[in-house]
C-alpha cells in the first residue's frame, strides 16, 4: 500500500521557515496505531490525517507520540494541500475534530483560521515555574495549556527552560510572551511532555494569546510574532467567542509512504 503525503512550511511565505506539517489525505481512516507510528517515522511536531465525511473534512492531528484536540499550523497546512494539491473549488474549507467546527477561508495569498477562543484564568506564580522556566516571571495564567507572561520580548526570545521539569507540569504545555517590539506581542511555545521540546509556531496556543492580549491591549485586531528558531508571523482578529488566526503557508515535500 502506497500514501501520498505533503509537507507544509505553515506560517511562512518561504521555505524553511514557520512549523512544518505533513498532510495525508485518505481515502478511509487508517488504524489509530498505524497513523501514531506514522507521525512517529515523520517526526515533526504534527502530522494531520484528513477524511472526506458528510459534515464536511474530518481532520485528525498526532504528534509522535501522541494524538491531540487541536492543531493550529497543521490546520493550515491541511487547508493549504487541499486548496493547492487537490484543487478545492471553493475558497473555505470546514474541517471538524474534536474540538467542533474548524473553518479555514482562503483570501488571496493568505489562509484564515476560524477557532475557538480559549480566554485563560489567572493561576499565579510558583517558584517551581520559575525555577523550571529559568526567568523572573510578571504573571501566570492557565486555558488548554499554562501562560506565563514575562517583562520583555527579549525575555521570551532567551528562555532557555529545564524541559524535563517542564514535562512534569500538569499541563500540555507551557506558552511564554510578552509584548513585542515590532508586533503586537510575542511568544514561544514548550510542549515536551507530548513529544514536542519546542513548537517553532502554534495556531492553538493563539487561541489564548489573542483573547489575553487583545484585553490588555484594547484591540481586536493584532500582528503576533513566534520566536522560536524558525519563526512566524500570525494575523490575529478576536470575534466574540472565536478568534482568527491568518498566515501563510509553502509546501516543500511530496512524496509516497511505502507500506507492505
Amino acid at each position: 500500500m502506497q500514501l501520498e503525503f505533503h509537507q507544509v512550511d505553515a506560517f511562512s511565505n518561504r521555505p524553511f521557515g514557520g512549523n512544518p506539517a505533513i498532510v495525508y489525505r485518505l481515502d478511509a481512516w487508517l488504524a489509530d496505531e498505524l497513523m501514531q507510528r506514522i507521525a512517529a517515522e515523520h517526526n515533526l511536531a504534527e502530522t494531520a490525517f484528513l477524511v472526506r465525511e458528510a459534515q464536511g473534512w474530518h481532520i485528525r492531528w498526532f504528534t509522535p507520540t501522541t494524538e491531540v484536540p487541536l492543531c493550529g499550523h497543521a490546520t493550515l497546512a491541511s487547508a493549504y494541500v487541499l486548496f493547492e494539491i487537490y484543487n478545492e473549488p471553493s475558497d473555505r474549507i470546514e474541517f471538524f475534530g474534536k474540538s467542533g467546527p474548524l473553518n479555514v477561508v482562503r483570501e488571496g495569498d493568505r489562509l484564515w483560521l476560524d477557532f475557538p477562543a480559549m480566554p485563560p484564568s489567572e493561576i499565579g506564580v510558583t517558584v517551581e515555574l520559575e525555577r523550571a522556566l529559568g526567568v523572573q516571571i510578571v504573571d501566570v495564567l492557565g486555558a488548554a495549556a499554562l501562560l506565563v507572561v514575562l517583562e520583555s520580548e527579549q525575555a521570551v526570545r532567551e528562555c532557555s527552560p529545564d524541559l524535563a521539569a517542564v514535562a512534569r507540569m500538569p499541563w500540555p504545555g507551557v506558552i511564554v510572551t510578552a509584548a513585542g517590539e515590532q508586533q503586537d506581542f510575542v511568544s514561544r511555545y514548550f510542549a515536551p511532555a507530548i513529544g514536542i521540546p519546542e513548537d517553532p509556531v502554534t495556531g492553538a496556543t493563539h487561541c489564548t494569546l489573542i483573547p489575553y492580549w487583545a484585553k490588555r491591549l484594547g484591540k481586536e485586531e493584532l500582528n503576533a510574532y513566534q520566536c522560536s528558531a524558525r519563526g512566524g508571523e500570525l494575523f490575529c482578529r478576536l470575534e466574540g467567542d472565536r478568534v482568527r488566526i491568518g498566515g501563510h503557508a509553502t509546501l516543500v515535500a511530496s512524496g509516497k509512504l511505502l507500506l507492505s
